[in-house]
């Protein structure tokens, strides 16, 4: 059930086998997306549903777009950096924190660490969207730039972390960001009821396992399926053969998902809670990308469109279903896109 080319990543397999969760994943439960959802009130959006008869009418089901590229910050991720450093203690909120990140995770913690006082520091590869680093800056983050030739974002962070004492809040590998992203798929379930389908955009699994999480506890008959890119297709062969896979630097548009593999919490969660993972093309991203601009007003980045792309292009068959679309962010990068405007 994918769409598109195999992709032009160097795919490794990582050799990891999934027998039974770790005791930190174990712990990420529904209890702990209620609790996360009780902490971000106030803070987070609750973000609107729309609903397009037109789409509809297309497809032939109900589709019900959780639009969380009108979250703070652009994105969900903000869901799980507040929710993560909420639960700081004094110390570790006066020595600050660090987390690595190519944007919107990036820019959820420097909101986040702006909103509680917390210093936050930020490693961003150097070709990372320029918007995306000069958003972060904005929030008062420290944006650290680096050479992916040279060094990864994790080593960097860990010598800063043990050099400056900063708590590392990772971008998707974490409990507590984790629990938080899956909020929003607990308001969509709230504000639409039941579902028969969810599609959730995965880069490192953190929102596809919060959503799948949250959906396992209100609604068990509803299937979540995760959508990636196909020329970054980890998530989907480590999801299909249990042995963890990795992709180094996918030359994929949704710059969101080019997390090289699912992580130590995320995989055995994915591979839980999640019911089946697809793959979308380059050529679909955009065309669903722009055709959620042009004809519902919606601006939304590339990794945004990922799970609408399954929906508009026909990947995943919804006629007579009630769907739930999540559009996991809107930080658009309008100069790379332009030659992709230019050409339409």
């Amino acid at each position: 059930m994918t769409s598109g080319s195999a992709g032009e990543g160097a795919r490794t397999n990582v050799g990891v086998v999934v027998e039974s969760p770790s005791l930190e994943a174990e712990l990420v439960i529904y209890d702990r997306v209620a609790e996360a959802a009780a902490r971000i009130k106030g803070q987070a959006h609750r973000t609107p549903v729309l609903t397009s008869r037109t789409i509809d009418q297309r497809l032939g089901g109900q589709i019900f777009f959780k639009c969380e590229n009108l979250q703070r910050a652009g994105a969900f991720k903000f869901r799980g950096a507040f929710n993560a450093l909420s639960l700081l203690n004094e110390d570790q909120r006066k020595r600050g924190v660090i987390t690595y990140s190519s944007g919107n995770h990036a820019q959820a913690i420097a909101l986040a660490g702006q909103i509680l006082n917390i210093p936050a520091a930020i490693v961003m590869p150097k070709d990372a969207p320029p918007v995306k680093a000069e958003a972060t800056r904005g929030y008062g983050g420290e944006v650290i730039l680096y050479d992916k030739h040279e060094t990864t974002r994790e080593e960097l962070a860990r010598r800063l972390a043990n050099e400056r004492g900063l708590s590392i809040i990772p971008p998707y590998d974490h409990a507590a960001v984790i629990a938080g992203q899956g909020t929003a798929a607990k308001e969509l379930l709230e504000d639409v009821g039941p579902l028969d389908l969810l599609l959730v955009p995965c880069g490192g699994g953190g929102f596809l396992s919060g959503s799948a999480i949250a959906v396992d506890a209100l609604a068990p008959n509803c299937r979540v399926i995760g959508v990636e890119p196909a020329m970054a297709d980890d998530a989907t062969r480590s999801f299909r053969t249990g042995v963890l896979h990795k992709v180094s630097n996918p030359e994929t548009i949704a710059d969101g998902a080019r997390t090289p593999y699912l992580g130590t919490l995320t995989f055995p969660l994915v591979r839980r809670h999640v019911d089946d993972m697809i793959t979308v093309s380059e050529e679909a991203i955009v065309r669903s990308m722009f055709y959620l601009w042009e004809r519902m007003k919606l601006v939304v980045e590339p990794t945004g469109a990922l799970a609408a792309a399954a929906v508009l292009e026909g990947v995943v068959p919804v006629k007579g279903l009630r769907v739930g679309v999540m559009l996991s962010g809107g930080n658009v990068e309008l100069a790379a896109l332009a030659p992709l405007m230019s050409s339409r």
